[in-house]
This record gives structure tokens, C-alpha cells and sequence, in this order.
């Protein structure tokens, strides 16, 4: 069992004023660690327009590696333009999954487009940086992992790891919408895909959680990590429809795998819960598990997903 100390709440969105394109929500953190700071990119929206629809933005502030609660930069531009008219990023970028590849950083983000009987599908693309993160530039117009006869449609939530000389993208497929009443929500589930070059992927083809709260059940951002001599994930999942209700919404489950192939289920091992009161008090989610300096860290978004920021755990004992 894993055993978090929630340190706090790190960067809130809300707090700035300048930057009307981060208006608010820092959603999906993940980490890239350099010599003196850790940047941490995540999605942002500005206000929704006159319909009441978002985009979403990716950016990122860095940490003072030996204070992690000492914000020392936020960029001042989103690092990734939007896509163009028809492309399957023309309303988002979200959520993001950065990892390093030798001189470069590479970014496995989900886009978003609109639709007229759902509200949207998602694909996931993977865009470039050659200057430490300051700037992406996608690999194409198109994504690298969209639709199929099998993943018809809702592809995100990327989390991309590397073990082994393996790259390895765990991410949520849609399975069925539900008409609810004439607002349709997903339902999604947790997969994989393996990679030798993480450009072109081969997809595992089955769901890799088994479902706790009911059939419906969605399931979201599952990070991966080796520790101990296994591989743990961390992952998020809720209720399908009215998640917005207290104790509907998003919570942190876990699972253990010998092999990255089978996977056991027990969510009373992930360690972390939402808290008493304050930001994260309704819903914690979209977990980042990472090793900085002899310690592991989880960051992790609270209420309304991530509308308020992210926030940091400290793992204190794992047995």
C-alpha cells in the first residue's frame, strides 16, 4: 500500500491576471526535470465564448527544483498553436504527456474537435521541442493515434513512459456514448500501445482495468511508473453521468503488473483521497508520479478538474 502526505496546492490559474488565455483550470501536470527546475506542463482555457464552449491551451510554469512550492517562471504564451480549420485540434489541446527523447522533449497531447450529436472526439497527436519546452511544433497536421474499427472514436488522456528501450502510451478509448437525455456523455476505458520509435504505434486492443463502480464506469490519465520491482499505475475514474455531484466525480485508483500486460486491481493501495476541505475536497485526479532528489513525488489536480490548479503529494511509505 501506498501511503501519500499531501503537501498542498502549488499553482492556482485564478491567481493571474495577465495572461487572459490561462484565464483558469491547470489541468493534466506532467513533469520534465532540468538541473535547476521542474517545468510543469498542463492545459489552461480562457473564458468559454458566448455559447458557453471552451478551448483549451497548453503551458507551463517552473519550479524551483530545491523548493517545489517556489514558482520561478510561468511561460507568457501557449506552447502549441491550435489546429487548423477541420483538423482534429481546432478546439483543444488537452491533456498533455511530456517525456524527454535525447535533445529533444516530446509532447503526446489529446485534440479536441467538435461534433454536432456529441459534443466532441478526441485524437492524439505528438509535437516537438527543441528548445527545453519553450515551444512545440506538431509532427503534422493529423494525429498519431486516432479512430478505429475497434476505438471508434474519444481517443485521449495520453501518458507516454519509456522502459526498456520500449516506449509505451497508455490512454482512455471511448466504447459507447450514452444518449442521457439529450446530453450524451463517453463512456472510456483504459488502454495501451507499444512503440519502438513512439511515432508509430501497435495498439494491445483490451481494456486493461476491470470496472469497480459500475459498468459505465470511465477511466482516464494512467500513469505508469517501475518501483520495487513492478509497475504501478495510478489512474483516474468516476461515475459516468452526474459526476458533478459530490461523490460522483473523479478519484485516484490504482493497479499493480508484473509484465505491463496483466493488471490487478485495488484501489485501497493508491494511498490518496480527496481532503476535509478547500480545493481538493471534492475530487483529486489526473495523478503525475515522479522522482526528484531521493523522493516521489504525485502531482495531482482537485475540484472541477483542475479548474483551481494542481497540487503536490510526497510519497512517505510503500509496503
Amino acid at each position: 500500500m501506498f501511503k501519500w502526505k499531501k503537501l498542498g496546492r502549488i499553482f492556482n490559474p485564478v491567481d493571474l491576471q495577465e495572461r487572459s488565455w490561462m484565464h483558469e483550470y491547470a489541468q493534466a501536470p506532467s513533469v520534465v526535470i532540468f538541473d535547476k527546475h521542474v517545468r510543469v506542463f498542463f492545459a489552461s482555457r480562457p473564458v468559454p465564448d458566448e455559447k458557453g464552449q471552451y478551448i483549451s491551451r497548453l503551458g507551463y510554469v517552473d519550479l524551483n527544483r530545491a523548493n517545489l512550492f517556489d514558482i520561478i517562471n510561468v511561460c507568457q504564451e501557449p506552447i502549441l498553436p491550435l489546429g487548423e480549420l477541420g483538423t482534429f485540434d481546432e478546439f483543444g489541446t488537452y491533456p498533455v504527456s511530456v517525456i524527454k527523447n535525447e535533445n529533444e522533449i516530446r509532447a503526446y497531447y489529446a485534440g479536441w474537435t467538435r461534433c454536432e450529436s456529441v459534443p466532441f472526439n478526441a485524437a492524439i497527436g505528438l509535437a516537438i521541442s527543441t528548445n527545453h519546452g519553450e515551444s512545440f511544433t506538431k509532427l503534422g497536421p493529423g494525429p498519431i493515434l486516432s479512430y478505429t474499427p475497434d476505438e471508434p472514436f474519444v481517443l485521449g488522456s495520453p501518458k507516454i513512459r519509456k522502459f526498456n528501450n520500449t516506449w509505451y502510451l497508455w490512454y482512455s478509448a471511448g466504447r459507447k456514448w450514452l444518449a442521457n437525455d439529450g446530453q450524451p456523455q463517453p463512456v472510456y476505458k483504459i488502454r495501451m500501445a507499444h512503440s519502438s520509435d513512439g511515432i508509430n504505434w501497435t495498439r494491445m486492443g483490451k481494456n486493461l482495468i476491470e470496472d469497480f463502480l459500475e459498468e459505465n464506469e470511465c477511466q482516464a490519465s494512467a500513469d505508469v511508473f517501475f518501483y520495487k520491482e513492478k509497475y504501478h499505475m495510478f489512474f483516474s475514474y468516476r461515475y459516468n453521468l452526474n459526476y458533478r455531484d459530490k461523490g460522483r466525480g473523479y478519484q485516484i485508483g490504482y493497479a499493480v503488473s508484473d509484465d505491463l500486460l496483466t493488471w490487478k486491481r485495488d484501489d485501497s493501495k493508491a494511498g490518496i483521497t480527496e481532503s476535509g476541505n478547500g480545493w481538493d475536497s471534492d475530487s483529486v485526479s489526473y495523478p503525475y508520479v515522479f522522482e526528484l532528489d531521493n523522493a516521489i513525488y504525485m502531482l495531482h489536480q482537485g475540484n472541477e478538474m483542475g479548474r483551481f490548479g494542481f497540487g503536490l503529494a510526497k510519497l512517505e511509505s510503500y509496503n
